[in-house]
């Protein structure tokens, strides 16, 4: 059961509050101080793909964060409710596309990346694509978390991000010592 529940409309500045109740819950959880500034951004990078998903299929419906805090891990699961792997850009072996491959930083050809061509010409599309490529901000959270896993969502709509920080070290032990 989540430690924390939280469901916001799908505007920008609510991914602000949502990272910084994943930033405060991860302390509580354990997760060491070092990890703040991950956890921030891979909330951050979440929370803003979903708010764009849910704008651009389902402005109505709210973005969910899920908070739990196990006793060896500390999970942030994003879900929106827009297509099912909707700016999910999986790669050939069914992972996630690296970031470097993803912004093709040795491109071969002079022609425009794949991505660079909207899907759609509406006003929103260049500005909630940033011009970047579909899947880039999934490739930076890879990076930063110690698990993350995508899924559809329960009920067949959206997709889920689930993030996990493992808050227990091998080797070190947090039990009380008897004297």
């Amino acid at each position: 059961m989540p430690t924390v529940e939280l469901r916001f409309a799908a505007l920008n500045g609510h991914v602000r509050t949502a990272r910084m109740i994943a930033t405060a819950v991860s302390r509580r959880a354990g997760v060491p101080a070092g990890a703040a500034d991950e956890i921030k951004l891979a909330v951050t990078e979440a929370c803003a793909r979903a708010v764009r998903v849910n704008r651009r299929h389902a402005p109505q419906a709210p973005v969910r964060v899920a908070l739990t805090d196990a006793p060896d891990s500390f999970t942030v699961t994003v879900a929106d409710c827009g297509r099912t792997g909707d700016e999910v850009a999986p790669g050939p072996d069914g992972g996630l596309v690296a970031a470097s491959a993803l912004l093709d930083l040795e491109p071969e050809s002079v022609d425009p990346p794949w991505w660079s061509e909207p899907e759609s010409t509406g006003a929103d599309a260049d500005e909630d694509s940033g011009g970047f490529p579909p899947g880039l901000g999934l490739a930076l959270i890879e990076g930063l978390v110690d698990e993350v896993e995508i899924s559809r969502g329960p009920d067949g709509v959206g997709t889920v991000v689930a993030m996990t920080w493992h808050t227990a070290h091998e080797g070190i032990s947090f039990e009380p010592v008897a004297r």
